[in-house]
Order: C-alpha cells, then sequence, then structure tokens
C-alpha cells in the first residue's frame, strides 16, 4: 500500500449507499483528524520502504518518524514481506531486493563498517539484523535500514586448532522481546562443540560438546574431500574445487521444533549435518544423490522447516531441484523443481549455487564465470521467477549470495 492509498483509502469499503451529509463528512476528513496514537497505528501499516518517506510529508508526519511510539506500534506487525539482502564481490555496498515491491533499492552502509568493509562479511540474519564477521573473527550486528551497529565481544575459538562449520542467528526466546542469538558450531569431525552468544546479557556462553547420535541406520562418512563433482560432457567424473560465496562457506540454518532448536550445516564431504543444540547431539544424514550425481548445494529454512536446494547434472542436462527430508522414513522427498525449460541452459556451466529462504520463498543466486542469475521460488505455487537485473550507473551489479531479513525500523542490536 502506498502513501497515496493510505489518503484515499479510509473510509471506502461500506456498500450501502449514503447520504449527501454523509459524503460530506467523508470528504472532510484527513487524517489530521486522527489523534497521534490512532494516526502512528496507521502509518505503522505502510510498507516499510514508504518509512523513508514520512518526513517529507508534513512535520507531524516526520516527527511520527522519529518518535519511539512509532517504532513501538510498528513491532505489534506480527511479520512483514522478507527483504533480500544482497552480498557483491567488493563488500562494500547495501542492495537489497524488495519482495513487496519487487524492485531493488540502495541502502547506507552501516557506519561501523565503512572503513572496514574489505574484511567485514555479512553471514547470518534474523529478525530485523544482519550480523557480519571480520578477519579477526568477531561479530558486527546492524540493522541495515537505520545503520545502526553493535560490536559484540570478541569470541575465542582457538582457531588455530578449530574448525568454523556453522553461524546462525534467531529470536531467543528466553529473553526479552526483540533479543536475538548467535550460536557458533565448530570442531574437527566427529568431535563438534557449540557457543552461544545472548543479547540480553551481552556476552558469549560457556562451550558445549555435541554427542554423534548412535543410529545403526544411517552410516557415517566423516572426510575431508571438498571436491564438487560433475559429469563432463562425454560422460567422465570431472573434480573441482569451486569456491562457494565467502559469506556462504558457513552455510547454515536454524530450525526450532518441540522447542528444540536444531542446526544444519553442509560438511566437507557435501553431507547434511544436524546438530540438535538441546539435546546437545547430532546426525549426518545421507546423501540425496550418489557423490557423483551431485554438484552444488545449499540449506535453506523455510517454514519452520530445513529443506535442500540442490544442482546436479545428469543425461545432458541440468536440474535444480529442492528436498524436503522425512523424518519418520528417514528418506528425501523433492517438492519443487525448476521447470526443465530453464534448467537446461545452466548444464555444463559449472554453476555455483547459494540460496536463502524466507516464508514459503527461496531466492537462489546462480554463478559461474559467464553468467549470474537470481531465481524466486515460490514453493506453494512451484512457481519460479528470474529477478531483473540491478543496474548502478549503468552497469549490471553482480551478486555472490544473499541474506533474507524483515524489514524493521524498530528493530534494535
Amino acid at each position: 500500500m502506498e502513501l497515496g492509498d493510505v489518503h484515499g483509502g479510509l473510509g471506502v469499503t461500506r456498500k450501502r449507499k449514503r447520504n449527501d451529509g454523509e459524503n460530506n463528512m467523508l470528504s472532510n476528513f484527513s487524517l489530521d483528524n486522527l489523534n497521534q496514537d490512532i494516526l502512528e497505528r496507521v502509518l505503522s501499516r505502510l510498507p516499510t520502504s514508504a518509512f523513508f518517506r514520512l518526513s517529507s510529508v508534513c512535520k507531524r508526519w516526520k516527527s511520527v518518524a522519529a518518535s519511539s511510539s512509532f517504532k513501538s506500534a510498528c513491532s505489534d506487525i506480527s511479520a512483514r514481506n522478507p527483504w533480500f539482502f544482497m552480498v557483491d564481490p567488493h563488500l562494500n555496498r547495501s542492495i537489497v531486493f524488495d519482495s513487496t515491491e519487487k524492485n531493488w533499492k540502495k541502502l547506507n552502509y552501516p557506519h561501523l563498517l565503512q572503513n572496514h568493509h574489505l574484511d567485514s562479511i555479512p553471514v547470518a540474519a534474523s529478525g530485523g539484523l544482519i550480523c557480519f564477521r571480520n578477519s579477526a573473527g568477531n561479530f558486527i550486528v546492524t540493522n541495515p535500514l537505520t545503520g545502526s551497529c553493535s560490536e559484540l565481544p570478541p569470541v575465542d575459538l582457538d582457531q588455530k586448532k578449530q574448525s568454523l562449520h556453522a553461524i546462525v542467528m534467531n529470536a531467543d526466546p528466553g529473553g526479552c522481546k526483540g533479543s536475538y542469538k548467535i550460536v557458533l558450531v565448530y570442531g574437527q569431525l566427529p568431535k563438534l562443540r557449540f557457543k552461544v552468544y545472548h543479547s540480553t546479557t551481552g556476552c558469549w556462553d560457556d562451550d558445549v560438546t555435541l554427542s554423534r547420535k548412535v543410529d545403526d541406520s544411517i552410516d557415517f562418512n566423516f572426510n575431508d574431500d571438498t571436491g564438487v563433482y560433475f559429469l563432463s560432457r562425454t560422460g567422465n567424473v570431472v573434480s573441482t574445487n569451486m569456491q562457494r560465496s565467502p559469506s556462504k562457506q558457513y552455510s547454515s540454518v536454524v530450525t526450532n521444533k518441540r522447542g528444540e532448536d536444531t542446526v544444519y550445516f553442509i560438511s566437507s564431504s557435501g553431507t547434511i549435518m544436524a546438530c540438535n543444540l538441546s539435546k546437545r547431539c547430532f546426525i549426518e544424514y545421507p546423501r540425496l544423490m550418489p557423490v557423483f550425481s551431485e554438484y552444488s548445494i545449499d540449506v535453506v529454512a523455510c517454514q519452520g522447516e530445513m529443506l535442500v536446494v540442490m544442482l546436479s547434472e545428469f543425461l545432458e542436462t541440468a536440474s535444480l531441484r529442492v528436498w524436503r527430508h522425512d523424518e519418520e522414513s528417514r528418506t528425501w522427498h523433492q517438492i519443487a523443481a525448476l521447470p526443465p525449460a530453464m534448467s537446461h541452459e545452466w548444464y555444463g556451466k559449472k554453476i555455483d549455487i547459494n540460496c536463502v529462504g524466507a516464508g514459503d520463498q527461496i531466492l537462489v543466486c546462480m554463478n559461474s564465470n559467464e553468467h549470474c542469475t537470481y531465481l524466486l521460488c515460490n514453493l506453494v505455487e512451484n512457481q519460479w521467477t528470474e529477478l531483473q537485473k540491478c543496474y548502478m550507473n549503468g552497469e549490471a551489479v553482480e551478486f555472490m549470495s544473499a541474506l533474507s531479513f524483515e524489514p524493521r525500523i524498530e528493530a534494535c542490536v
């Protein structure tokens, strides 16, 4: 709903005929007649992109945009359509895709990151916040709309001996409204540990050991094979050390079922690991396909569950599919697939996919040395849309990956 829709949309939807007196009263009605509390509640329902224009409408609306009570009214909106924070190779621009207006927007780069953008990579997001990690291993949390930032206390993982596998961020149910926590999973498989930061306390908890859940039906196979495999046109198996986007090297998601947080990440061998933080254990999921058939893979979270997006090549064609794991049967089930007419063009192009989920949507960034495309998948309708190119100064901007967040001006770091 645009600003103009608010002005012209009040008191409209009654079907009975009105007399002239009622019509005159409605035609003379103005938002200025509303008290401050009601006005703030009305404006809080605008699309987030409209908030940046409030201050230019009139003095009263400018005061509304700056008031704490308006931000409180905004926080009462249960959910907002996601924006996708795009990661470009230079890591010095804040460009987002607005899923409501279906267009690109440029935000001011967070002030705390402006002098250190070359070594600060966005790695996780939750609610209206995005978490960056710098080359020293420290974390910075920011609201990309307001530019407010907070640097977290340093965390010591003894990184000379420990490998960091997953970085996830989600709401902290044990804290106050708007609080968050960050979870790190690290260690050498099969010896994994995790550490949690709580925004309410402002500190990191002690690390916790994860034990491997014993399950005779799952064959554990930990190795250091980091190659990505695909089939060449002649049918030969080829291996390449394709480099994932730096922001996705800790590609991971978190879900909460029955009050238990589970972190999922991709192991060095390309299998999906599930770490139940409440039960302090982990398992390795069975492969979706034989290793020689897998090409590029990523994990996403949609509607509270983990899904896998995989690009594979078989019989001289490429296939992009979305899979869900059935916990009872312990098997993978396909729930969506890119139409063959759209996926075939990617055959043999050595495409790397980096994906992010938001609600019932998945944004897929497809990259190679020659091509760069972004697809938005609606899981409910299995509808795939290719996003328009983003141009700056007449040139198309290429993105490596994306993070999804809710555009909330009231989100505090």
